[in-house]
């Protein structure tokens, strides 16, 4: 059982999740991991900042209460490797600035210093923080355990235990904003008297301390480009360079699939799908009465991941596969070989053991997911056919491929 509310959000983040997280924002595990515990926790604190207000508090009942509630809990299996979307990343769209209002920047920035990532990625792990939050909070609701005086109470008892993700300078002024139920209730409103002028004070001083947490910030964030930015450069410049070009090189083989689009199969299945994506590739080949059959021509997969040095598929290539299982159905004439290979590193046998254990668990996934297996053959080809030079670490990724060609049409 979970000892706070942080413990309980992080607790459902699984290993897999982590993994497809990492994958689709580019970054390693660890800072993933880092920086989602700042997310959450930053999350957490601008909520409790605001427990004063019954109408915020409201809202956010609201949000995670009946269908809106398990419409979040039912996207939480596909967050890590899709991000928020539809319904839900509307939600999302309008509770970040709900809790942070104009100050969403600030704390994307804090994440990027914290967990040493890209700024895109903290954005990414921030809209990915929010669901897990609601998730959680969606499931206190429909446990009976979540209304508002429940959540007012958690918020305020929340602060300790947000410590070992947030910057001190991040804390600044929240004690005093979540001293404020103390003098104003949700359920009553104050009376006329000294009482009230009590709590505007303290509203006042809350808001004062507001900002001063911006201006602590604004120095920090000054403060990091002068004196900490160039100490860390000097003593670990292999490692930024490295988050730095795994970043590019992974966002920008996603931004080179171009848009998603919606294709309709024949037998009325639609799918969502990148414009340069190898999905409509394939589509278009077998679409093209044009396109013959033919031994030279194959299409790289390039949205499966496998863990490192591994024929264990991620879970986030589960959209693709599904997709060209999908498109498989529709087109019952269709075969497909599946091909695994390697770059030249390490041991010539093991990397063709690899690349035929890769291209077996693809087509076993396939048939999994209702492909009849008598349309599916693989093989491995290990360092064989390579695509790219193997000299340079861009080329040993290209080579590092499973691809697919049509031998039946």
């Amino acid at each position: 059982m979970a000892n706070s509310m942080l413990d309980g959000i992080l607790a459902m983040v699984t290993p897999e999740m982590k993994q497809a997280l990492a994958a689709r924002l580019g970054e390693s595990p660890q800072s993933v991991e880092t920086g989602l515990g700042t997310a959450a926790a930053a999350t957490l604190s601008g909520l409790a900042s605001k427990v004063g207000d019954t109408n915020f508090l409201s809202q956010i009942v609201n949000m995670v209460s009946g269908s809106s509630g398990q419409n979040i809990l039912g996207s939480l299996s596909s967050l890590a490797s899709t991000g928020p979307n539809g319904g839900v990343g509307e939600m999302v769209n309008k509770f970040l600035p709900m809790v942070f209002g104009g100050n969403q920047s600030l704390v994307t920035d804090l994440l990027t210093q914290k967990a040493g990532i890209s700024s895109a990625s903290a954005s990414g792990l921030l809209k990915t923080a929010v669901p897990l939050l609601l998730g959680y909070l969606a499931r206190l609701h429909a446990g009976g355990s979540l209304n508002m005086g429940s959540l007012s109470s958690m918020l305020s008892a929340e602060a300790p235990n947000l410590s070992k993700y947030i910057p001190a300078g991040f804390l600044s002024g929240m004690p005093t904003l979540r001293s404020v139920p103390v003098t104003r209730t949700p359920v009553v409103p104050p009376e006329p008297t000294g009482i009230g002028k009590g709590a505007l004070w303290l509203v006042a001083i809350g808001i004062l301390g507001a900002i001063l947490l911006s201006w602590l910030v604004y120095r920090a964030l000054d403060a990091s480009k002068s004196a900490v930015e160039p100490q860390n450069t000097a003593v670990k410049p292999a490692v930024a360079d490295t988050v730095a070009k795994v970043s590019d090189t992974t966002n920008a083989a996603w931004a080179a699939l171009g848009d998603f689009f919606k294709v309709k199969l024949p037998d009325g299945t639609v799918l969502n799908v990148p414009q340069l994506g190898v999905e409509n590739k394939l589509l278009k080949f077998i679409q093209d009465p044009g396109q013959p059959v033919s031994k030279d021509q194959w299409f790289d997969f390039d949205r499966l991941l496998f863990d490192t040095g591994s024929a264990t598929l991620q879970p986030a290539s589960q959209e693709q596969l599904q997709n060209v299982a999908a498109i498989l159905k529709a087109y019952p004439n269709v075969k497909l070989k599946i091909g695994g290979y390697t770059d030249n590193t390490g041991d010539k046998a093991a990397n063709q053991k690899l690349s035929e254990a890769r291209a077996e668990n693809v087509k076993d996934a396939l048939v999994k997911l209702g492909v009849d297996p008598a349309r599916l053959e693989a093989q491995g080809y290990g360092e064989e056919h390579p695509v790219a030079d193997n000299s340079t670490e861009e080329g040993k990724q290209k080579n590092r491929r499973i691809s697919m060609r049509v031998t039946a049409k």
